[in-house]
């Protein structure tokens, strides 16, 4: 198929939302018989099925999740392109797309970009947070405009896209209480609660490996995807935790606890990624500008 019907992929995606034929029928003010119509033209257009049907019921298969995950990008962005047109004061505004990675701290994120969005203030910031991977499948349809993660665009990478090194922060471990008199760092961690990041950490794989190196064995109590989430839990005594020494007076303030020590060789880097198709760099220049600026 060369050219995509977009009427036809209406259908589908009111259907595939609605979860069936009968309460797409309605929205669109046509008879069952119609949508169900149009539904099997564009799949006969396609070659393939969208919907297994099974007990007259439709559920979409894989093909179809696909799809319906495209269609309401389409979707979603012609609403917004007609809500705009019709109103005329909104015509210059500017939406800048920015993904962080669930791993970065917020208030580090906060740091590299608080400036700039006072900078631009005209412009309409949308902030998601997803996995690394999910970032740079929207950024390879050019949902996304700016990512910060926590590293960078592995080589061979099939996507188009530019890569900065912005920096890196050594880690700082944190208790609820101060270490007892007699106790040093780090080897004060053999045996004591620690809880740490998910897999899909950049900082992870290096934190094991610091462990073992350093003979360093503590009991590991649970590992988080979100930071957020981890910090309260430290602070609620559930365990020793690590955090980006730049951010280190903050945590202690935020959360109630103790800087224990500061491991100089363990640091985490942080990067920004963008699209090579982005033809306006000058808020992502002036992020990482920042950024760089607080990892100096």
């Amino acid at each position: 198929m060369h050219h995509l019907n977009y009427h036809h992929l209406y259908y589908f995606y009111l259907v595939a939302r609605e979860g069936s034929i009968a309460k797409a029928a309605k929205l669109l003010h046509v008879t069952p018989q119609t949508v169900s119509g149009q539904l099997s033209t564009f799949e006969n257009q396609l070659g393939y099925s969208l919907f297994d049907r099974i007990n007259k019921r439709l559920y979409l298969n894989a093909r179809g999740k696909v799809s319906y995950q495209y269609a309401s990008e389409i979707f979603h962005k012609g609403n917004q392109l007609a809500e705009i047109l019709n109103n005329s004061d909104e015509v210059n505004t500017k939406e800048f797309v920015i993904g962080i990675t669930n791993g970065i701290p917020k208030v580090l994120f906060y740091d590299f970009v608080h400036a700039t969005m006072r900078r631009f203030s005209q412009v309409k910031y949308v902030i998601k947070e997803d996995s690394f991977d999910g970032l740079l499948k929207e950024l390879a349809i050019n949902a996304i405009d700016f990512i910060l993660a926590d590293r960078g665009i592995a080589p061979g990478t099939q996507i188009s896209a530019n890569s900065f090194f912005l920096g890196e922060s050594s880690l700082s471990f944190f208790a609820k209480s101060p270490l007892g008199e007699g106790l040093q760092f780090p080897d004060c961690l053999n045996q004591m609660p620690l809880l740490i990041q998910g897999n899909t950490s950049g900082i992870r794989h290096a934190l094991t490996s610091w462990l073992e190196t350093e003979q360093l064995y503590p009991k590991i109590v649970a590992e988080f995807d979100d930071t957020a989430l981890l910090k309260l839990f430290g602070s609620e005594d559930f365990g020793v935790f690590c955090a980006p020494s730049a951010i280190s007076k903050h945590v202690e303030e935020q959360y109630g606890v103790h800087c224990i020590g500061n491991a100089s060789t363990l640091n985490e880097r942080y990067y920004a990624i963008t699209g090579k198709s982005r033809a306006d760099y000058t808020i992502s220049e002036a992020i990482v500008e920042a950024a760089r600026g607080i990892l100096a």
